[in-house]
Formats: C-alpha cells, structure tokens, sequence
C-alpha cells in the first residue's frame, strides 16, 4: 500500500494546482494519473483565462458576466470567487513563467470572448493550456510532488455508512498500467478528484480519447450526487471531421460565420443583433444547427469560418496554431479560405456537487476543475473561464484538503438542508440492473463497513481484483468497443443541442440495455501489461453511469434554459426551476432532487433577467 496526505487523481490543471496548493501548506502530495500530466486534455485549451486585471475593468463585473451566462444558474459565493481570486490566480502562474502574449507596452494580452462585457481574457498565442500545463508541472517537479504517471484509478476506497454525508473517503485503487499491479493508496488528509470531462459519452467531441467520466462516476458510486449535468456545452467551432477544437480566439479576433447563402447569418438572422459571433456559445451553437437544418449549411452539416481579413501578420502572431489544425484536419490553408466548422461536444456544466473549497458530501473527498460542480457555470460556461476556475478551485481544494485555514463555505452539499424530490415518472428504471449484478456490472459500490482507514483501503483493493479476475477469466460476451458506440450513437442523437421528449426516453431506453448488455462485457486482451482492453472496459462502465445521470437531468427539466434546449418546453421559467438538479446513486436506484439556486451575493442579489446579446 502507498501512503501520502493529500492524494490528487488526474494530472491536468486542475490537479496539478491542487498538488502545488496542497505542498505549500506542508502536505505529502502525490498525483495519479493515468496519463503523464503535459499529455492531460487542459493542453487542448486553446482560448485563455478571464481575469479582471485592467483598468476599467473589475471583478463584479466578471461576476455578473459569468451570472448571466450560466442563465442564472451559478451559485453567487462560486461565481464571486472566481472572480474574486482569478487576477491573483494569474499574476502567480505569470510569476512561474507562463508565457502569456504581449502588448508592446509589456502588458499581458487581453481580448474580447463571447458573452464578457469587457476584453478580459489573457492567453498564450492559441495554446494557452498547452503553456499552463507545462508551468505548472515544472512547479511540480520543482516541489518534489511524487506523480505516479500512467496509473489508472479504479475506484475510491469509501467507508459504507447508511447516508453518503456520514461516509468517508480513505484513499483510492490504482491500476499499473506498465505492470499490471493493483494497488490501494491511502490517504490521510484527502483526495481530490481532477479527471476531467466525460465527452466520450458522446461521438462528436472536442475532448480526448481518456475523457471518460471516471472522476464522476466513481464520487456518484460512492454516493456523491451529480448536479446539474443535464447542461453540455457544445462548443460551436469544432472540425467536422475529427471534432478537434478551433479556439473562440478566432471570433475574439474578429473572426466571422457565414453560412452557405454567404450570409453573416449570426447578425442578418438575427440569432445575436449586438455580440454577432460573440454571443455565449450556446446561442451560437443553436444558430449554427439552425443554419444546417433549414437548408443553409454547406453539405447539410457545417458553416465556415473566415480569418482571412485579419492578415497574415495578426494571424501568425495570435492564431498560428490555428493555422496548423485547418490545414492538418481539413487541407485548408486559413491565410487564404475559411474553414468548416460545426458543433461539437465540449463541456460538461454539471459534475460532482462540491463546495466552493471543493469538498463533497463525504469526508476527505474533494473535486476541482471540469469534474467538479461548484455551481460557477450553470447552465451554460463562457468561453475563457475554464482555466481559471481549473486554477482558483484547484487551488482552494488543495489548501482545503491539506487543513489550511480557510473561510467555512456557503455553499451546502448533499441530500440534506433545503432540497425538494422529484415526482417524475419515469419511463424506465435507471440506475442498476441488480443490485447483486457481481463485480463485472454497474453494481453499487459498497465500501467497507469498517472505520479504520487501512482495511477500507485493503478491502476495497480486494473488491478490484476480483472484478479484473471475472473480466479476464470471461472468454466470451460482448465487448467494450460495441457497447461504447451504442451509447455514443444514442447520446449523439437524442441528447445533443437539440432536445425533445421522445428522444430522452429513447435514450433512456437505450442506456438500459446498455446497462444489461455489459454484464456479458469481457477482456480480449490477455495480457496483465499495457492492457488497454481492460481499462477501456472499466472506462466504458463510467461512461454508461454518467450518460444516464446526463440524460435523467435532461428529462426531468421541462424548460429551455442555457444549454439545456427541449422542444416542448421554448421558455426559461423562473418560478420552478431556478433550482439545481441532483441525481444520487441511491445504492444503485438513483434519486433525483434539487437545490434552490444562490443569488445573493457578497454586495447584491442577482436579479434573473432576459440573456440577450
């Protein structure tokens, strides 16, 4: 068994803040990650981080921008510390070396993002996760953190009290990828879960091939609940053919959209009269699918994007990476034509509920970055304000986790306090197939019923590999490959941009014989090493857990807010659902209940008002 304080799963930006947060207050820190930190998906991050760091600027006005974005569906004390903390948030990584771009006066470049009432938002070129990754894991390797590279976390090592909000979290399974070694980590002060987003539940996505939802699915097993992931951003420039990403940078820029009648349809369709191409990405999004739907798209599945006129010094200066894409991707030169352009899945809203010091419902388990749910985002994220919650949040759950002195949070977690249940009926039952579906299934992960932290961790290291033994002694079935791409196939079509009634119950449906179709799942691969044919079974278990919570959400909340767009339903509606939604796992029969929203922040209450731009 290893043994740190603090333990940190996943290696990107929000971890690896967490891990350098964690060591300044003294805390044995070590990361695993199932990739080596500089390959983690904040280097795909193209755009920049909002901070208000210039005159005329400031950070009530970053809090209203991020409010109203998020429809009014943030939480106010996580909105103002974001705001709050992200200017010295960046002055610190500025002083690690980051390598932001420059005005010739010296000043770190800022330029305008969808949805920002004022040009906030600092970058590195087009790659500024790439340049922060690499910051910050310098910092890691300075401080000594210990990062054990290329080990996949299995599961959390959880006591198995009555109620998740008397349990407690001791530490985590690992998977030797190079070795085959399963192993507990224990953890004495906590774990901080950093893994990301789930965009493989879907087939058309901005994120990597390792975004599987492992964070989220293992918190909700262990009884967590997910709040809010029916909102999925889908990001409006992606490359139709791969889903590669085309940074928000392009339209700061003053990039344009125009669809195949050469119309600047954002503008002369009037999707967005005053921010054009800059308004939030969800409006954007919708205009372009519009576009498509209605006969005006090029092929019937994308618009373009044009740079050209901005020339080539401006271009190469601030958007050469975008250059290499275009012409990598599609064989497009963007000095000299515009480049196709559609929307992808990119985001995920919602996550593991936390406070706004990251901590969950159980004890000594936190979240932080995309992962987590604070609520900043609501229900739709502006462009530019991933990274700086990856770093202001990671960074307070990392001081958190490690006792550091810090303000009691206003934000409350869990099935307690002033929550409501759902009466929905369903149209078929979500959560586990059987609750004694054995250790290949989507069973409720029962913890162990003892408190002493080294036979949590040893019990539940037990409990893995027997259910590695049963996946790799199964010489027949269905494998993981099919069942992903049947999951993919139904999230793609029936919970996408554009969402109606009949589709969600499809795709409920649909996720049932998922659920039943992977308890025949096996492992071709043989092989104790290297064995990705088994890590991608247990990915895919995650992805299945996490698409469901996404598609119950979106079933349940019968108005159009933000991201969240039902056919039936063409109208934001205050009165009932200026409320969170949590589905809890419920020992494998899941339970949906909601949370009023926070609008009263530090100097004001946050009126709801029409999110026009």
């Amino acid at each position: 068994m290893y043994e740190h304080d603090v333990i940190v799963v996943g290696g990107g930006g929000a971890g690896l803040r967490a891990a350098i947060a964690a060591q300044e207050e003294g805390a044995d820190v070590a990361i695993v990650t199932k990739l080596h930190p500089v390959r983690s998906h904040t280097g795909a991050a193209e755009g920049g981080i909002n901070a208000a760091l210039r005159e005329g600027d400031d950070w009530e006005l970053h809090a209203y921008d991020t409010m109203k974005g998020s429809d009014y569906l943030g939480d106010a004390p996580a909105i103002e510390t974001l705001a709050q903390d992200a200017p010295e948030e960046v002055f610190q990584i500025e002083h690690w070396g980051m390598p932001f771009s420059r005005e010739e006066d010296g000043r770190v470049s800022q330029r305008p993002f969808g949805g920002l009432s004022f040009p906030r938002t600092t970058y590195a070129g087009a790659e500024t996760g790439h340049h922060l990754l690499h910051t910050m894991y310098e910092q890691v390797v300075k401080r000594g953190i210990q990062v054990y590279d290329e080990w996949y976390v299995m599961n959390l090592a959880v006591t198995d009290e009555e109620t998740p909000e008397d349990r407690s979290c001791h530490g985590i399974v690992g998977y030797d990828v190079q070795s085959g070694e399963i192993a507990g980590f224990k953890a004495n002060d906590g774990v901080i879960l950093a893994t990301g987003g789930p965009g493989q539940a879907f087939d058309h996505t901005t994120n990597a091939v390792a975004c599987t939802g492992d964070g989220y699915a293992m918190a909700y097993r262990a009884g967590v609940p997910m709040e809010d992931m029916e909102f999925v951003q889908f990001h409006p420039t992606t490359l139709p053919s791969t889903g590669v990403l085309i940074s928000e940078g392009v339209r700061g820029e003053g990039g344009i959209l125009y669809n195949a009648d050469g119309e600047r349809f954002m503008f002369e369709h009037g999707y967005a009269n005053n921010d054009g191409e800059l308004a939030s990405r969800d409006v954007v999004s919708r205009a372009e699918l519009t576009e498509v739907n209605e006969g005006r798209g090029f092929e019937d599945e994308y618009v373009m994007l044009d740079m050209r006129h901005l020339g080539e010094e401006r271009i190469v200066d601030r958007l050469e990476n975008i250059l290499h894409l275009a012409e990598d991707f599609e064989g497009v030169d963007g000095l000299k034509e515009p480049m196709p352009v559609k929307p992808g899945q990119h985001y995920e809203m919602g996550g593991i509920e936390t406070d706004e010091n990251g901590h969950t419902c159980i004890d000594g388990l936190y979240a932080a970055g995309e992962t987590a749910c604070v609520s900043v985002h609501g229900a739709n994220r502006l462009g530019g304000n991933a990274l700086p919650e990856l770093i202001v949040f990671g960074a307070r759950a990392g001081k958190h986790a490690a006792g550091g002195d810090m303000a009691e949070a206003k934000i409350e977690t869990g099935e307690r306090g002033d929550i409501e249940y759902d009466e929905t009926e369903l149209p078929y039952q979500p959560g586990e197939v059987g609750i004694d579906s054995g250790p290949s299934g989507v069973a409720a992960d029962g913890g162990a019923v003892t408190a002493d932290a080294d036979a949590v961790v040893e019990q539940t290291v037990e409990t893995e590999r027997e259910r590695v033994s049963t996946l790799m002694e199964r010489d027949e079935g269905v494998q993981h490959s099919q069942i992903r791409a049947d999951l993919q196939k139904t999230m793609t079509q029936n919970v996408n941009v554009f969402r109606e009634e009949e589709g969600l119950k499809q795709a409920l449906q649909d996720i049932r014989e998922i659920r039943e179709a992977y308890q025949d799942v096996y492992v071709d691969d043989p092989s104790r090493t290297f064995n990705t044919d088994l890590q991608q079974t247990i990915e895919t278990r995650n992805l299945i857990d996490v698409a469901e919570t996404i598609t119950l959400g979106a079933l349940v909340r019968t108005e159009f807010r933000g991201a969240h767009w039902r056919a039936e339903h063409q109208e934001r509606k205050d009165e009932k659902w200026l409320k969170h939604t949590l589905v809890g796992w419920n020992d494998g029969d899941p339970t949906i209940f909601y949370r009023p929203t926070i609008l009263e922040g530090e100097n004001k209450t946050y009126e709801p008002k029409e999110r026009s731009y």
